[in-house]
């Protein structure tokens, strides 16, 4: 554990740097206060570790909210992972540090800062904290990683194909005008755009980096395609052989039926490529699955390609496998993950991790509400649970069966962990936001499970009232998750924590309804043409079974939240039912006709409602009485705004009591830290509106509709 005197001078540092968030005062000595938002955005986020090659350091970002700024900063940290001891670089008041990644000899950490004005590869010893610019290229820097000898980088930028870096701007497949030609764009095939930006031509490409400088050759100068992908893809999508010649990376290159195809393939570049007069050869397509090809990854001895893999195109919610490539023979074994031998065992696993002896493939996935660890065995194929309890992310497998993680709960931010595998045990590693912990209330946290759609077991979760007392009855939100093919882990959220409501005073409940992910495909799967059906039962059933096994909860005082499809949940509830006083919805589809074509992502509607006019909530705002408070973000371009403008205008003309909220600098979620707060104040002075009162139950209407 690191001493309490370091970690105060950590903060005294990071005040004066980030300054205090607006709306923090100082708990007296001792005393506890709910949680509140400005304790979520005050809280320290840890990411991306990576572990020195030594194994006894591991370097990390530390983001937080800077609400003058309206945005995230982040620093880097490197934690001894067996003394005490903590250092960080000193951060740049310009803009954040990014990416940590070691030499291979241990003495350098490379990583990503707009210290110079654009993101670049800086480095840094860590005896001397001193930062020196690598890279001076004329456009910023994705993503990047090191190659095992330490002679050159491969890293992502945007560029249009076929086009230098000085070029960018010349051709594109939309065309700008200028103010002299008129200001439109002219698009001449999909996709038009992409969560919350506008297509401009430009795609993610890797290039190779010679060490000291340069130049960045394009290794995917002939694809029209992304690596990473433009949303949220980094270093995880590409892998360096340890002998440092070949490179292996998804990326869909689907020509025109990209945006309703789900198909990703592995392509493998030969390195070093052709000298910088010679165009590299094209890269070579490794695998035809006609489904998503992911997370490459090579094995220490560089013999084998491990790699995730769905079965089945125009899906982007299947299970994915993990397939294992012998590089010599290109024979291939597919290990399915399992949680056990049960009917609904099967588990989808989301990252991919070797040990260092290649005995073992470490990986995570959603497990019955959590987020767990699992090990296969690469022989076998047998696969044991690790860790099975709140939220796991980044494992980084170390010698002697030791893994580093990153791990947080409904009660606890994100911390790294240092699993010792032959003792099972795991101690924890940092405890960055242990002062702001000591002077928060949470609420306590439970489980239930009933009987749902078709007879299945459907489990839930509640959060109870921060300063709970049992001879109380507290009013209720129910929040829905989106995706659909999501779950409600216990984790630690920055968008939807139920610690807020709880904070509030409120008890909060969430429902694994048909749909949610960690708990077999079959069960994922139901939710496909029937999404007002069996997950609207759930909620209902749910609601009851926690009326009942909760009995401190206000049956009068109940109300409903949800994002993006548990927006849509909300919007069908919206017209059936009268159970709950007052509704939440965020970023959810009103009318399935238009949203199917206004989607950036055309597999999605085509998988998941082929009949637009089955369950269709427009169909049922005749029906609607309960008040609703509506938001969304502008710049969506997966459920475009204009679904929720259209709600607020019929509610509005019907004379339902609702309220809109817009962002127009957000897109599918409320991120800045001044929106996030003005999101929640929002929220909450909705809920307090109409969940303060005593209320009644006449004439309640409880039901989904008839299911088709």
């Amino acid at each position: 554990m690191v001493e309490k005197s370091f970690w105060l001078r950590i903060i005294f540092f990071l005040c004066l740097f980030f300054g205090a968030p607006a709306g923090v005062t100082p708990a007296a000595a001792g005393e506890r206060h709910p949680f509140t938002v400005a304790d979520l955005l005050a809280m320290e986020r840890i990411g991306d570790p990576q572990v020195s090659p030594d194994g006894g350091r591991v370097a990390y970002t530390v983001a937080r909210a800077d609400p003058a700024a309206n945005r995230l900063r982040s620093a880097v940290y490197i934690t001894d992972l067996h003394r005490p001891v903590s250092v960080f670089l000193p951060p740049d008041k310009s803009d954040e540090d990014t990416n940590p990644r070691w030499s291979p000899d241990g003495k350098i950490l490379y990583f990503l800062s707009a210290r110079s004005g654009a993101r670049q590869i800086w480095q840094v010893s860590p005896a001397t904290r001193k930062p020196r610019q690598v890279t001076s290229l004329p456009l910023d820097v994705r993503a990047f990683e090191v190659s095992p000898d330490g002679s050159f980088f491969i890293l992502a930028m945007a560029v249009i194909p076929g086009r230098t870096g000085g070029e960018e701007s010349k051709a594109s497949p939309a065309k700008k005008g200028t103010p002299a030609t008129g200001s439109g764009m002219i698009f001449d095939r999909m996709p038009v755009r992409f969560w919350d930006t506008w297509s401009d031509g430009k795609r993610n490409h890797l290039f190779y980096y010679p060490l000291p400088g340069g130049p960045a050759q394009d290794l995917m100068a002939a694809m029209d395609a992304d690596c990473p992908s433009p949303a949220g893809g980094g270093s995880e999508e590409f892998s360096l052989s340890p002998d440092g010649r070949s490179l292996v990376f998804t990326a869909k290159d689907e020509g025109r039926s990209e945006a309703w195809s789900t198909n990703s393939d592995l392509f493998m570049a030969s390195l070093p490529p052709s000298p910088p007069e010679v165009p590299p050869a094209p890269p070579v397509r490794i695998t035809a699955n006609p489904a998503a090809d992911t997370q490459p990854r090579f094995s220490p001895d560089g013999g084998r390609l491990a790699y995730l893999a769905m079965n089945r195109p125009g899906h982007e919610a299947d299970r994915y496998r993990i397939i294992i490539r012998d590089l010599a023979s290109g024979r291939e074994r597919t290990l399915d993950l399992r949680a056990d031998d049960t009917a609904g065992g099967d588990r989808s696993p989301d990252s991919l991790a070797w040990s260092p002896d290649g005995k073992t493939i470490y990986c995570t996935a959603d497990h019955q509400g959590r987020h767990a660890l699992f090990a296969v065995d690469t022989e076998t194929g047998k696969s044991r649970l690790i860790v099975g309890a709140g939220n796991v992310v980044n494992p980084r497998p170390l010698r002697g069966g030791n893994v580093l993680y990153s791990w947080n709960s409904l009660v606890r931010p994100t911390e790294l962990h240092l699993l010792d595998g032959a003792r099972g045990e795991s101690r924890r590693l940092t405890d960055l936001n242990d002062p702001r912990l000591k002077k928060i209330a949470f609420g306590e946290t439970g489980e239930f499970s009933f009987p749902g759609a078709h007879g299945d077991t459907v489990r839930g979760r509640i959060v109870y009232p921060a300063g709970f007392d049992p001879v109380r009855k507290y009013p209720a939100v129910f929040i829905i998750h989106g995706g659909p093919q999501t779950s409600n882990i216990d984790e630690f959220h920055y968008r939807w924590n139920p610690q807020i409501y709880a904070g509030a005073g409120y008890a909060a409940v969430l429902i694994d309804f048909h749909g949610s992910t960690g708990y077999g495909q079959a069960f994922s799967d139901a939710i496909r043409d029937d999404w007002g059906g069996s997950p609207c039962e759930d909620i209902r059933k749910g609601v009851a079974a926690a009326l009942t096994a909760f009995p401190f909860l206000d049956e009068r005082r109940l109300a409903a939240l949800g994002p993006s499809y548990g927006g849509y949940m909300i919007n069908w509830i919206g017209g059936h039912t009268d159970r709950f006083r007052c509704l939440v919805s965020h970023a959810g589809i009103l009318d399935l006709r238009p949203a199917r074509y206004e989607i950036d992502t055309l597999w999605f509607p085509e998988w998941e409602f082929r009949d637009p006019e089955r369950h269709n909530p427009s169909a049922h705002l005749d029906n609607w009485r309960t008040p609703v408070l509506i938001t969304a973000g502008c710049r969506d371009y997966r459920v475009s705004y204009t679904q929720s403008l259209a709600l607020f205008n019929a509610l509005q003309r019907r004379g339902v009591p609702s309220r809109l909220l817009l962002f127009p600098d957000e897109g599918h979620w409320i991120l800045a830290p001044q929106n996030s707060r003005q999101w929640h104040e929002t929220v909450l002075a909705w809920l307090h509106r109409w969940l303060d009162g005593p209320g009644d139950r006449q004439g309640v209407r409880e039901g989904c509709g008839r299911r088709p």
